[in-house]
């Protein structure tokens, strides 16, 4: 890491004169021993996290998931401190020297995530991965503390964080099928939403991780407790991250941003000039302009929208902030393209817009990645460490695991306004097609 003498070694080594610990209703305490990440913690990319919602739209289906990307970060640390710490430390397969490496990798790992990350990104074609690396790599103030440690230093966490690392172990702690991402979000977002589906026995799963041949391990005898966190995974993504409610909120949000852009195009004299988004407009985007907006803003320039003089984007903000959603229904397009353009032919005769008031969304482009094994998968799969020393992936030994392992069905639905169903200004032969066709 260019980490060997001089003033940079004693930066890197340095420890706070007391421990700092956050209290954390999911790992009880995060402790923080090292000037690094403590140093990390209070710079202003770091802290703006905590505008940036860990689960976007959810908080208007979950009352409680107000949790944000800065609480993530901060438990994704805690889970690879204790790994280094205890559960690896001392053992030949390990290297001391990448300590805070992957401790640094692992509170940073979100931290290019925009507003509602989703949705933001999906519009304007944004990557939060790639300016992750931005800020890392930038004029930002982490990007300061990381070259104190070595001028180097920030190319090397960047390259853990987008999986280019040499050492795959380091790179599987924060991204694999079992790594300290999942098991804090899993965790996290269950307590926030208050539901069951997300607990695991994390413990037991710490205590039997094994550091090997470039990859992180899990002894046989653990088998069962990872079963339970892959079952754990399969129900929030059923129940929580493909929920349709707030698939309706994103969808919503998806078109609010893309009305603005597209009246941006024409010309449109907004009563609120949407300053914070000209760049995304323009495709101009620096690290400052990407860094001043979050969530907060979108929502001041929802509020103020409401009362803009286009109906489509008032009426959409409208929606948004005061959660009258869009309706669902089972429908495929791919399947069923004669059902779709007619609705589309249906709304357009109704003089509603089918570009913003009918959408098509699946489950697959959304953001989460359910188990996969081999090439199917972009992380490294779990594997086990068998009795006899052999190594075998846990599909393979798990009849749990093999029966429900990459066979999560793609879920198409289309949204709409659903009080046209029920809009007596409207033609009732229209409206009763339209009843036929949607169900």
């Amino acid at each position: 890491m260019g980490v060997r003498c001089g003033r940079v070694e004693h930066y890197a080594n340095a420890k706070l004169v007391e421990e700092k610990v956050f209290k954390d209703p999911v790992h009880r305490y995060i402790h923080v021993r090292d000037q690094v990440i403590w140093d990390l913690i209070a710079t202003k990319e770091f802290q703006r996290l905590r505008r940036i919602r860990q689960l976007g739209t959810t908080y208007l289906v979950f009352h409680g998931a107000e949790h944000s990307r800065f609480n993530h970060s901060l438990g994704v640390y805690e889970i690879v401190r204790r790994i280094t710490d205890d559960v690896f430390r001392g053992r030949s397969e390990w290297d001391e020297q990448e300590r805070l490496l992957i401790l640094c990798a692992a509170l940073l790992h979100d931290l290019g995530h925009g507003p509602f990350s989703h949705a933001f990104e999906t519009v304007f074609h944004t990557d939060h991965e790639y300016f992750t690396r931005q800020i890392l790599l930038g004029n930002t103030e982490v990007n300061g503390v990381l070259r104190k440690v070595s001028e180097d230093f920030p190319d090397i966490v960047a390259q853990v964080i987008e999986k280019k690392y040499p050492n795959e172990l380091v790179v599987s702690l924060i991204s694999s099928q079992i790594d300290a991402d999942r098991m804090d979000y899993l965790q996290r977002d269950a307590y926030y939403t208050g539901v069951s589906y997300g607990h695991f026995d994390m413990e037991r799963i710490l205590r039997v991780m094994r550091p090997r041949e470039g990859k992180v391990i899990i002894k046989s005898s653990g088998m069962h407790a990872v079963e339970d966190y892959i079952m754990s995974r399969y129900q929030m993504y059923l129940q929580v991250y493909f929920h349709p409610v707030s698939r309706s909120a994103e969808v919503l949000l998806n078109n609010i941003l893309k009305r603005a852009k597209q009246l941006n195009e024409e010309d449109y004299q907004f009563a609120l000039e949407p300053t914070h988004f000209k760049a995304f407009f323009e495709n101009s985007i620096t690290i400052e302009d990407y860094l001043a907006l979050d969530e907060y803003i979108l929502l001041t320039y929802f509020q103020f929208w409401m009362k803009e003089k286009d109906p489509i984007l008032s009426d959409l903000c409208s929606r948004f902030v005061n959660r009258k959603l869009f309706q669902y229904s089972n429908l495929n397009p791919e399947e069923e393209p004669e059902r779709f353009n007619r609705l589309k032919d249906l709304f357009a005769q109704m003089g509603i817009d089918p570009e913003y008031y009918l959408y098509h969304d699946c489950t697959t482009d959304l953001p989460y990645d359910f188990y996969r094994t081999g090439k199917e998968s972009t992380r490294l799969p779990i594997f086990l460490l068998m009795p006899n020393g052999e190594i075998r992936e846990l599909s393979q030994e798990s009849l749990i695991v093999d029966a429900i392992a990459g066979r999560i069905k793609s879920d198409h639905k289309v949204y709409f306004p659903k009080e046209i169903l029920h809009d007596e200004s409207i033609d009732a032969n229209l409206r009763n097609e339209l009843h036929k066709l949607i169900g």
